[in-house]
């Protein structure tokens, strides 16, 4: 049937065009984002240019689709399966923009022939003052069963992530076992100690983890310290730390030293644990 495909693409100056890209890796029941975290825009760009226009009095419905990876084909649900986009999938367009604020799938990309989908967007009305606005399509993309998101890691980790959310740390498994019996629970407990006995931490996880480790450090050192600081006061020192113990400032018999100048990090960092 016609209406189970996107027409050919035909000479047109005018098209639709999502925004931005999407946000990845998308999973099921999860709302579909940008890359920016923000809902989905849809916009007509001029064809040649790729410039945004607002087309005076163009207000239209637009219809969100499935389209397959490498078909025209719109992707339909599964026999007895629930609509495979819900949310905002009808929305309209206002001087040149369509908002799609809350939007998932019910199923994961698995099924279907190339393994991913693309979003398609298309106005009810194929022209405007008789110039025909052609479809929105996005980047090909897979869809994750939701129980992915579990155990999924994240890029960057936060510091109050817990330790498995890091690579090479499996959830439950038998090195977040031996961190969790250390103390060591979350990716500020692990750079803080990676940073202040580092051999602990090698003691902790044992040889399995020993060539593991430094893909493991390297994802970890990903994170975001934040603007939060530490304060040590001892006798004639001030010494300036950021969350994983690492040295920022000291102030030592009233000259201040930045983290190149001190002598001596491994003692400051002892007097601090």
């Amino acid at each position: 049937s016609p209406s189970l495909y996107f027409q050919a693409l035909e000479p047109s100056s005018l098209k639709l065009n999502f925004s931005k890209k999407l946000s990845l890796p998308i999973f099921t029941g999860s709302k579909i984002t940008n890359i920016e975290s923000d809902h989905l825009q849809i916009v007509v760009v001029k064809t040649r240019s790729g410039s945004r226009i607002a087309p005076a009095n163009l207000s239209q419905p637009i219809k969100i689709l499935m389209v397959e990876e490498f078909e025209s084909n719109i992707v339909k649900e599964r026999t007895g399966k629930r609509l495979l986009l819900t949310g905002d999938v009808n929305v309209t367009i206002k001087n040149g923009v369509a908002r799609v604020e809350d939007i998932e799938f019910t199923d994961n990309s698995n099924w279907i022939r190339s393994r991913k989908f693309r979003i398609g967007a298309k106005v009810a009305q194929w022209t405007y003052h008789g110039v025909r606005i052609r479809e929105a399509i996005t980047e090909a993309f897979v869809v994750k069963d939701h129980r992915g998101e579990l155990y999924k890691k994240h890029h960057p980790p936060m510091l109050e992530d817990e330790v498995w959310r890091l690579g090479k740390i499996g959830r439950g498994g038998n090195f977040c076992g031996k961190l969790a019996a250390s103390g060591i629970k979350t990716v500020q407990d692990f750079l803080k100690v990676s940073i202040v006995e580092p051999q602990k931490l090698r003691r902790i996880l044992g040889t399995g983890m020993s060539e593991k480790m430094w893909d493991t450090m390297k994802h970890a050192r990903t994170c975001s310290m934040g603007s939060k600081l530490y304060i040590f006061r001892g006798q004639n020192c001030i010494i300036i730390l950021n969350p994983i113990c690492q040295v920022v400032r000291a102030t030592i018999n009233g000259q201040t030293f930045l983290t190149r100048d001190l002598p001596n990090l491994n003692g400051l960092k002892r007097a601090y644990s």
